[in-house]
């Protein structure tokens, strides 16, 4: 008996000390708190001048750089190696849907989404002059967007492909930003209302036998608002697919959080396959103050928990007077559930915002 109970306690002795490993080796292992940006390839800059950028923000405490290639994947290979050797991850930018100056897309006019008023953003762009959208449901602008992403995967060494501009052009802008257009935007304007072409009418019509241009108010049509916003999915889950055979993973630059994207540019992340997000909660845009960075880091936090996806909080950097405001943003997106912080862009970083970064880092560790 004496013999069985000394077994018994020898079990539970190990049994005890296996889960104390166990929870001290998920301590050491928990991921830490990351710092990025955003920044715009050069394919005239030199390798030796890549190397003293990548090095500036490896000194800041900058743990990645999501960089746009132009979707050159020759471009891209180049920097990769810089990066790593500086100990930088690199994520390949690329923008998707809007694609101002496709060569390949520009001899296929009948690609670009079409407005309410019949308007192409081949020849007819709202706002400015780059906004040229592709139709996410045309089967063929579709897969030249996905063959882009698949060049991209494809390059050794990165850690994902960075989707941006994955949505439709703005049914409504920023309010910050209104002014700036001399616009109000108090209903959806058939000008910014994407996209009606002949293939997102055919599709809509064959499933929900209706057509959406003798609707009498399609603002609130919630199947073909909901077919947009599918359409916007499919590039995505596709892309997803494509990145991962390559073992890459997806992440997007989106909207603040899924309700307002939905709203604002019919995006709604919460609902792709998608392995990180990067909200680009830029507070100025929207009038707000910098507590509201806090605010819509942790909507975006709560609406993709149950699928494990990452946030990743971006801030915009002109509208900070100060690196403590900055400072104050990262412990608010901490604070509310994001992995990191990602700014725009790495050239507008100063010396003090570098050296808060740094500060901050350390009190991390």
């Amino acid at each position: 008996m004496n013999l069985h109970k000394l077994l018994f306690f020898t079990f539970l002795l190990v049994i005890f000390s296996c889960k104390k490993t166990e929870k001290q080796k998920i301590n050491i292992e928990k991921p830490q708190f990351e710092f990025g940006v955003w920044t715009t390839a050069d394919k005239d800059k030199s390798n030796a001048d890549y190397a003293v950028e990548f090095e500036k923000y490896k000194n800041a405490g900058i743990d990645e750089v999501l960089i746009n290639t132009h979707t050159d994947p020759l471009l891209l290979r180049r920097i990769v190696p810089i990066a790593k050797e500086k100990g930088l991850k690199i994520h390949a930018w690329i923008m998707t849907m809007k694609r101002p100056n496709d060569s390949i897309a520009l001899s296929h006019p009948e690609w670009y989404a079409v407005s309410k008023e019949g308007k192409s953003c081949f020849d007819n762009r709202p706002y400015v002059d780059y906004y040229q959208w592709l139709c996410p449901t045309r089967k063929e602008s579709r897969n030249h967007i996905l063959g882009l992403i698949e060049g991209l995967a494809k390059v050794d060494g990165i850690e994902s492909v960075h989707l941006d501009y994955i949505r439709f052009s703005d049914i409504f802008l920023p309010i910050g930003l209104l002014p700036k257009y001399n616009l109000k935007q108090e209903t959806e304007l058939p000008e910014f209302d994407f996209c009606y072409c002949d293939a997102c009418i055919t599709a809509f019509e064959k499933v929900h036998h209706k057509n959406p241009l003798k609707m009498k108010n399609t603002s609130i049509d919630m199947e073909w608002k909901q077919f947009r916003l599918n359409a916007v999915k499919r590039v995505v889950d596709e892309a997803y697919q494509i990145v991962h055979k390559y073992n890459k993973r997806l992440t997007a630059a989106v909207f603040p959080y899924p309700e307002m994207a939905d709203h604002m540019v019919r995006q709604r992340w919460d609902k792709w396959d998608i392995d990180e997000v990067y909200p680009m909660i830029y507070h100025g845009f929207y009038n707000e103050e910098i507590d509201w960075i806090g605010f819509a880091t942790k909507q975006g936090v709560q609406d993709v928990k149950h699928k494990g996806i990452g946030v990743n909080t971006g801030v915009y950097l002109p509208p900070f007077k100060s690196a403590n405001e900055l400072k104050t943003a990262i412990l608010l997106a901490k604070d509310n559930g994001a992995k990191g912080v990602t700014f725009y862009d790495g050239n507008a970083l100063t010396e003090d915002h570098m050296k808060m970064i740094r500060t901050v880092k350390k009190s991390l560790e």
